[in-house]
C-alpha cells in the first residue's frame, strides 16, 4: 500500500500540546489516539486541527474492535469517518483485538484465538471499516498476556489478513518483544514471518516487569532489546516511518526527542554501511 508518512514522529500527548501547536518540535509527523478527538468541536478537536497545519497526522484507534463477533459498530465508524474527513490524516490504524461485545466496551485490547473462524470475522469487519472510511487501514500487532489454542501463529494470521483485506501493518516492535517473552516464541521468527512490504509504520515503546509477565505500560524508555529488534525490523522492512509512544510518566519533550534520534540512527545505519 502507498504510505504518505515518512521519517520519524512522536505520539502527541497533553503535556506537550504547546510545543506541537507552535510547530517547534523537530518531528516528521505526530500520532494521536483517535478516540480522544472524536467529539466534534471543543478544545481537543481545535488543537488537533491546528497541529495538523504543522505536521502530518496519524490517527491511531483503540476501539474499532475488529475481532467482535457481532460486527463493527456503525455509529463509531460514522464518527471516525467525520474525524478523518476533517483532519485528512496520513494513516488510520487500530489493533488486532476485540474490545466490545453486546454493546459494551471493555476499554481493553483483548486477545483473539488465531483460527480460521476468527480470521473470517476479523477480515469481514476490517473490510467493512475500510469501505466506510474509504481507505486501507494499518492493523497493529497486540501485546498479550494469555494465548488461546489456535490454528496458526499471530504472524501467520496477520499475513493472511493482509492478503484478504489489502490492509497494511503497524508493527509494534515493543509488543513483539513483550509477547515473545510472555509466550516463549521467537521474536525474530515473528518478524521474518510478516509480509515486510505491508509494514507501513512502526511503534517503539517501553514496558515494565510484572510479577510473572512483561507489561506493555508505555511508561519507560525503549530498552536495549527492543532497539535490537527494531534494527532487525529495519533490515527486513526498510526505513519505515517509526515513532515513540509514551503514555505515562511522560518526560519533557527533549527526552523523547533523544530517543527518537536513536531510532533515526538505527534506521540510517544500513544505508550508511552500504555507502561506506
Amino acid at each position: 500500500m502507498t504510505n504518505p508518512l515518512t521519517g520519524h514522529g512522536l505520539g502527541m500527548r497533553k503535556p506537550h500540546f504547546a510545543e506541537f501547536l507552535a510547530g517547534t518540535v523537530p518531528v516528521d509527523f505526530v500520532e494521536v489516539i483517535s478516540e480522544n478527538y472524536m467529539v466534534a468541536g471543543g478544545r481537543p478537536r481545535d488543537t488537533l486541527r491546528r497541529v495538523r497545519e504543522h505536521y502530518p497526522v496519524a490517527l491511531h484507534g483503540v476501539s474499532l474492535s475488529v475481532g467482535s463477533a457481532d460486527g463493527i459498530d456503525r455509529d463509531y465508524l460514522k464518527v471516525l469517518r467525520a474525524l478523518v474527513n476533517e483532519i485528512e490524516p496520513a494513516v488510520v490504524s487500530d489493533h488486532l483485538c476485540w474490545t466490545r461485545f453486546g454493546g459494551t466496551n471493555s476499554h481493553d485490547l483483548l486477545p483473539l484465538p488465531y483460527t480460521g473462524e476468527a480470521l473470517d470475522i476479523v477480515s469481514a469487519n476490517l473490510m467493512a471499516a475500510q469501505d466506510a472510511l474509504g481507505r486501507a487501514m494499518l492493523i497493529e500487532n497486540p501485546s498479550s498476556y494469555i494465548a488461546f489454542a489456535g490454528e496458526m501463529s499471530e504472524w501467520e494470521f496477520l499475513a493472511e489478513l493482509v492478503g484478504r483485506t489489502g490492509c497494511g501493518l503497524l508493527l509494534d516492535v515493543n509488543n513483539v518483544f513483550v509477547s515473545a517473552a510472555n509466550h516463549g516464541f521467537d521474536a525474530l521468527a515473528y518478524l521474518d514471518g510478516l509480509p515486510a512490504a505491508a509494514v507501513g509504520q512502526i511503534h517503539l515503546a517501553g514496558h515494565s516487569q510484572g510479577q510473572h509477565l512483561l507489561i506493555d505500560t508505555h511508561d519507560q524508555p525503549v530498552c536495549a532489546g527492543v532497539w535490537d529488534l527494531y534494527a532487525r525490523a529495519v533490515a527486513l522492512c526498510g526505513p519505515v516511518p517509526a515513532m515513540i509512544e509514551r503514555d505515562d510518566a511522560i518526560p519533557p519533550i527533549g527526552e523523547l526527542l533523544e530517543e527518537l534520534e536513536s531510532a533515526r540512527s538505527i534506521a540510517l545505519a544500513p544505508a550508511q554501511r552500504a555507502a561506506a
